[in-house]
């Protein structure tokens, strides 16, 4: 009697064990995404989540504003999570979005080739950019965020990587099979309430410079369809970028953005408070007919 306990011992713990993340979701395979169009989540747009620099950022991106508290960390082999790497994200978004509307289910846990995500979100296929996109999935794995964004009191922190885990597939004789990744609850839900996703221009993955499509993300969602368009200064622009840039070439930057007028879709101006002299940057909807 005593050995039979024994023996049943580990599979009863077993039992108790939960399974594995993986074997509890079911697996989405990416749709075709040729003219699929771009969505995305708007807390992404609205906050600074990611880096705005090429280079490797690894000091921490912290922001404050009302109930609204983010914390981004990166580690010292990767660094932070880019505005380029969020491509990805804008990828997983538009394939979610794109299964809600069909009626197909969709899951956290995607399979897809990486030539499929280059070719979506405007790269080149070359083993160059395989390699970035593999780099890019670590950032997104290895980067922590914690957020109060979406939790009911504004004190409870959601804390989560933009990827949970991916890993690389290949059949028994090593030939690739593509790629599997995890998204996180919180932005998979996020992407399924259709009120958190907006479709932003696919000219946005031409767009080269970090606050440049920082602006681009922030306009679209402030800006979006009101004819009479947005403002903010220059100061608060720049709290929210999270940029890691001085002021004064934060600031810069954005009057060269007003210079080139380089956003898909808008209007730039600059006007200038005359009791203080604050600037502040205008946007507005460019008018359909005005459009090539």
């Amino acid at each position: 009697m005593r050995a039979a306990i024994a023996m049943s011992s580990p599979s009863q713990s077993s039992r108790l064990r939960p399974p594995p993340q993986r074997e509890q979701l079911a697996l989405f395979r990416a749709l075709p995404g040729e003219d699929m169009a771009p969505r995305d989540a708007q807390d992404l747009m609205a906050y600074p989540f990611f880096s705005l620099a090429k280079s490797r950022r690894v000091a921490p991106i912290d922001f404050h504003s009302g109930n609204v508290t983010i914390r981004v960390e990166g580690t010292q082999e990767h660094g932070i999570a880019t505005i380029w790497d969020a491509d990805i994200l804008i990828w997983a978004a538009s394939q979610i979005v794109q299964a809600r509307d069909a009626g197909i289910r969709s899951s956290r846990l995607m399979q897809v080739r990486p030539y499929e995500i280059l070719r979506f979100i405007g790269r080149g296929t070359s083993l160059r950019d395989y390699q970035r996109l593999k780099a890019a999935l670590d950032r997104l794995q290895s980067t922590s965020v914690a957020t109060s964004i979406r939790e009911t009191t504004g004190r409870r922190l959601h804390r989560f990587s933009w990827i949970n885990e991916w890993k690389e597939l290949a059949d028994a004789d090593g030939k690739p099979l593509g790629i599997e990744l995890i998204l996180p609850d919180w932005f998979y839900a996020g992407v399924m309430d259709a009120a958190l996703v907006l479709t932003i221009d696919p000219a946005y993955f031409r767009l080269t410079g970090g606050i440049e499509r920082w602006l681009y993300r922030l306009v679209r969602k402030h800006g979006g369809k009101q004819p009479d368009g947005w403002q903010f200064d220059f100061r608060h622009l720049y709290r929210k970028s999270g940029s890691v840039a001085r002021f004064y070439d934060f600031a810069a930057d954005l009057r060269a953005l007003v210079a080139r007028q380089s956003l898909p879709g808008y209007v730039l101006g600059i006007e200038l408070v005359p009791e203080d002299k604050t600037e502040l940057l205008t946007f507005r909807p460019v008018p359909p007919t005005a459009r090539g």
